[in-house]
């Protein structure tokens, strides 16, 4: 099945995507950090900043700057 010449995959290759990640991943590292130091307080903050990632990469997807999906174009390459 050949694509068009305009669609472009850009493997979640956003900004949107790139901070979510990025904070995330630095969550995951402080609840390594909390783990190893026994320092459950830290673990929480480490779960909160993971929760705060997810949610900051959500808000720039609403502003425009994550993919854009387009419906129409799912359900005919579904077809």
């Amino acid at each position: 099945m050949a694509q068009s010449a305009e669609h472009h995959d850009n493997h979640g290759q956003t900004p949107a995507a790139w901070t979510a990640v990025s904070i995330i991943m630095i969550g995951f590292l402080v609840g390594c950090v909390a783990v190893v130091l026994l320092n459950w307080t830290l673990l929480a903050v480490s779960a909160g900043i993971v929760v705060l990632g997810a949610v900051v990469g959500k808000v720039m997807q609403m502003m425009g700057m994550g993919k854009q999906v387009d419906t129409a174009s799912e359900h005919a390459d579904a077809a």
